[in-house]
């Protein structure tokens, strides 16, 4: 029988995150195999009134067609995949994940084969313009172990994170997508970090649980040629199976000029993928008051509160910066004290310190307001 919990989490994803409306085609895509989560999901669907397509995907799989696959054939499977994709009106798409390094070894000329034709055609181009869609992971024992926690400890905490009242956190966000919408100049700062640029005419966007589960940020993204500085990530983040520790980046006029972290060479041939991987798609502001610390899972970590996120690669369409890539690369940076502290200033007003924020109509998005909120919201 499957945990109430998730039956719950099934609910809040087919009514609230991609809100399935009567006749809609819905394609719920398992990487990792968790049947009684994907029935639980198709029950969901059916019950809204559309019709549910399943896709079960396993990671030591796809490493062995990536291997020895040969140019025509990822691309013939790009374009079956695109195919079925331009049908879905919605997408539910989750990760069980069983061992965080499954691709690690498959060669980097392999993966810039998938990610300019699978990742590039299926979902950059026809997902995320074409469809409601929102991902997430399914709690696993190496997620567990990724988090340093036991199984029990874990599954509680996700749930506590995936179910929180979304529509309370929404109301929240609002004071500061005005903010971010009359911004111009942001600068960040804290050890190692000095980085400016403008937002200035990018629209702002709430993640309020209906992309992401867990969900908690609110993102806009730099003027493309205005990035100047250096950023000093202090977040881990594994990246097509190899985890990167100490990335440093610095910026001219735009672009990433220098690039180190624990591989060199190996970040730098993400960087390389294509022009707009050096230019930055996303800037983003952490919120989620139930999530304190990494654990090498971006969908986690890009929400944690008192973060930014600042991402090199593509830029989301309903905030076009003007960047295009295969790339879009969520890296961290936390600014609570536990973490070394740090500050945001926004035209030259200090809005947020250490990872709490300073600005009186802001107050309600510091993790003592939103844990207040309930779980058993409706929709």
């Amino acid at each position: 029988m499957l945990d109430p919990r998730a039956e719950r989490l099934a609910d809040i994803l087919v009514n609230y995150s991609v809100r399935v409306q009567p006749g809609e085609n819905v394609l719920i895509q398992d990487t990792g195999i968790e049947p009684a989560f994907d029935r639980a999901l198709v029950r969901a669907v059916h019950k809204a009134g559309g019709r549910a397509f399943v896709t079960l995907r396993d990671k030591t799989l796809d490493r062995e067609l990536l291997m020895d696959a040969p140019p025509e054939q990822v691309e013939l499977q790009a374009e079956f995949e695109r195919q079925r994709m331009s049908q879905m009106q919605c997408y539910i798409g989750y990760s069980a994940i069983r061992n965080m390094n499954a691709m690690g070894d498959v060669p980097g000329d392999k993966m810039d084969l998938y990610n300019k034709n699978i990742w590039k055609k299926v979902h950059i181009d026809t997902r995320l313009p074409g469809t409601r869609w929102v991902v997430l992971r399914y709690p696993t024992a190496a997620m567990a172990q990724m988090a340093g926690m036991s199984e029990d400890a874990f599954e509680r905490f996700y749930f506590d994170v995936c179910t929180m009242d979304y529509a309370r956190m929404s109301a929240a966000m609002d004071p500061l997508v005005k903010i971010l919408a009359a911004t111009d100049r942001v600068r960040i700062v804290g050890p190692g970090t000095d980085l400016s640029f403008s937002i200035k005419g990018l629209p702002p966007v709430k993640c309020d649980g209906k992309l992401n589960i867990p969900d908690g940020e609110v993102y806009t993204a730099p003027v493309r040629d205005s990035v100047n500085g250096v950023i000093a990530y202090n977040t881990p983040s594994e990246h097509e199976g190899f985890t990167y520790e100490s990335i440093r980046f610095e910026f001219k006029d735009g672009k990433i000029v220098k690039a180190t972290s624990n591989d060199n060479e190996r970040i730098n041939r993400v960087l390389d993928t294509d022009e707009g991987a050096r230019y930055v798609g996303e800037f983003a502001i952490g919120v989620n008051p139930y999530i304190t610390k990494a654990m090498k899972e971006t969908l986690f970590d890009e929400k944690i509160a008192g973060s930014i996120h600042f991402t090199p690669g593509n830029s989301y369409d309903d905030c076009f910066n003007g960047n295009r890539s295969a790339v879009h690369w969520d890296l961290v940076l936390i600014q609570t004290p536990e973490f070394g502290g740090g500050e945001l200033w926004f035209d030259g007003r200090l809005v947020r310190k250490d990872g709490l924020f300073v600005v009186p109509e802001l107050a309600g998005l510091n993790p003592e307001a939103l844990k207040g909120a309930s779980k058993n919201f409706s929709f």
